[in-house]
C-alpha cells in the first residue's frame, strides 16, 4: 500500500474518529484535543515548515539555471516559457475565481475564532510589493518569509546567469541542499498520515461535520475550474486553428492514461507517440515542448492551488485584500514552476503558498488527502496543457529550430502527494 493510499485512509479515519468523538463523546474533546491531537498536528506541520525554505530556495535557483541552459536552443524556448507563464496565471485566476464565485468554504463553522489570531493589518498592495524585496537575504530564509525568499531565489538566479562557470560551486552546493532537503522530506512525508489524522480529528471534533459539506463543494468547484482551463486551451487551439476537436481525439489515450494514473510522467511516453502519429506533429517539436512542459508546466497544480488558497481562506473568515491575491498569485506561479519534480509537491506547494499568503498551516492538513483524491483531474489537465502548448508552438513558429533537447526527468511517481 503507498503512501497516498496510507494518507486517504488516515483522513477518513480521522474524520470518522472526530465525528465520533463530537456526536457521542463530547466531553472528552477538549483534553485529547489539547493533549493529543493539537500537538500531533502541530508537530507535523512543524516538520513540513523545516524542509520548505531550504526546498524552495534551492529548487528555484536550479530551476532558473536549467532554463538558463535550456534558453540555448533558440526562440522555441522563450516563446513556451512566456506561453507557460500566460497560461498559469489565466489557469490560477480561473481557481481563484471559481472559489470566489462558489463560496465552498464560507465560515459558517467558526474555524477563524477559535484558530486564528490575526497579528497584524494587512498592508496596502503598494507597501506590499516593496516589502517582498528583502534587505538581507539571509534574514528572508532564516525568518521563513517566503515570498523574499521566493524573491532572493530568483535575483540569484540571473546572477548566476551573468557570472557562468564561475558559479558551478555554488550550484553544485545547492544541488547538495536540494537533495538532502529532498530526502528529509521523502522521511517526514511519512508522518502524514499521523499529521492529517490528528489535525482533521481535531478540527471535525471540535467543530462538527459541517465542514464535510463544504470539502465535498470543494471538490466540485475544482472540478468546474478545470473544466473552465481545458475549455480555455480549446479556445486557444482554435485561435492557432489547430483543430481542437482532432486535437482532443488524437490526444484520448494518452488523456486517459494520465487521468488513470494520476501522473505525467507514465502518460509522457504516449502523448509523444499520439502527438506524432495521430495528430502528426512534428517529431522535432514534439520531442522538444511535451518533456519540457512535463518537467516544468503544472496547470492542474495552478487550478487548484489557487482554488485552495481561497477556500482556506474563506474556511478561516481571512478578508480577500488585493495583497493575499498577489501573494497567492505569484507564490502559486513561482512555487509551480520549481517544485514539479519534488515528492509531495502537492504538501510543499501549499504549506508555501499558505505560509507566503498568511494563511493558516491547518488547511494543508483538511485539504492534504482531498487534494490527493483530485489528482487525477490535476494531471488531465497538466498534459492537456502541455500538448496544447506544443501544438501551439508549431502554428506559432513552424520551421525546427533544434534537433535534441533534453530535460531534467520528472520523478514523483503522481503529481500530487
Amino acid at each position: 500500500m503507498n503512501l497516498s493510499t496510507i494518507v486517504l485512509l488516515a483522513l477518513a479515519a480521522g474524520m470518522s474518529f472526530g465525528a465520533i468523538l463530537h456526536e457521542a463523546f463530547p466531553t472528552w474533546v477538549e483534553p485529547l484535543n489539547l493533549y493529543l491531537l493539537a500537538p500531533l498536528g502541530q508537530a507535523f506541520l512543524r516538520l513540513i515548515q523545516f524542509v520548505v525554505v531550504p526546498i524552495v530556495f534551492s529548487s528555484l535557483i536550479l530551476a532558473l539555471t536549467r532554463i538558463r541552459n535550456a534558453s540555448q536552443v533558440g526562440r522555441y524556448t522563450a516563446k513556451l516559457l512566456l506561453s507557460y507563464v500566460l497560461t498559469s496565471i489565466v489557469a490560477v485566476g480561473l481557481g481563484i475565481i471559481a472559489a470566489i464565485v462558489m463560496h465552498p468554504g464560507t465560515a459558517t463553522i467558526g474555524l477563524a475564532q477559535t484558530q486564528i489570531q490575526p497579528t497584524e493589518q494587512s498592508p496596502d498592495l503598494i507597501a506590499w510589493l516593496v516589502g517582498l524585496i528583502p534587505t538581507n537575504p539571509l534574514g528572508a530564509l532564516s525568518s521563513g518569509n517566503l515570498l523574499q525568499t521566493i524573491f532572493s531565489s530568483a535575483l540569484i538566479g540571473m546572477g548566476i546567469q551573468q557570472a557562468g562557470d564561475r558559479a558551478k560551486p555554488f550550484v553544485a552546493f545547492l544541488e547538495s541542499v536540494y537533495i538532502i532537503s529532498e530526502k528529509i522530506l521523502f522521511l517526514i512525508l511519512y508522518t502524514a498520515p499521523v499529521g492529517v489524522f490528528a489535525l482533521i480529528s481535531s478540527v471535525i471534533a471540535v467543530q462538527g461535520i459541517g465542514i464535510l459539506g463544504k470539502l465535498l463543494t470543494y471538490m466540485i468547484g475544482v472540478v468546474l475550474a478545470i473544466v473552465l482551463m481545458i475549455g480555455v486551451y480549446g479556445l486557444l487551439l482554435g485561435i492557432f486553428q489547430a483543430q481542437p476537436l482532432h486535437f482532443f481525439r488524437s490526444f484520448a489515450p494518452s488523456l486517459t492514461l494520465a487521468f488513470g494514473t494520476a501522473s505525467s510522467n507514465a502518460a509522457l511516453p504516449l502523448a509523444l507517440q499520439n502527438a506524432q502519429e495521430k495528430y502528426g506533429l512534428s517529431p522535432i517539436i514534439a520531442s522538444f515542448a511535451i518533456p519540457l512542459g512535463t518537467a516544468l508546466k503544472r496547470d492542474g497544480m495552478a487550478v487548484g492551488q489557487g482554488f485552495n488558497a481561497l477556500f482556506v481562506a474563506q474556511l478561516y473568515d481571512v478578508p480577500l485584500t488585493p495583497s493575499l491575491l498577489l501573494a497567492v498569485v505569484l507564490s502559486t506561479l513561482l512555487v509551480s514552476f520549481s517544485t514539479a519534480g519534488v515528492p509531495g509537491a502537492g504538501i510543499v506547494m501549499m504549506a508555501t503558498i499558505f505560509t507566503a499568503s498568511g494563511l493558516p498551516l491547518e488547511g494543508v492538513a483538511i485539504l492534504a488527502g482531498v487534494d490527493r483524491l483530485m489528482d487525477s483531474f490535476h494531471t488531465l489537465l497538466n498534459v492537456v496543457g502541455n500538448t496544447a502548448h506544443a501544438v501551439m508552438l508549431e502554428r506559432w513558429e513552424p520551421q525546427p529550430a533544434v534537433a535534441e533537447f533534453k530535460v531534467m526527468p520528472v520523478t514523483p511517481e503522481v503529481d500530487g502527494l
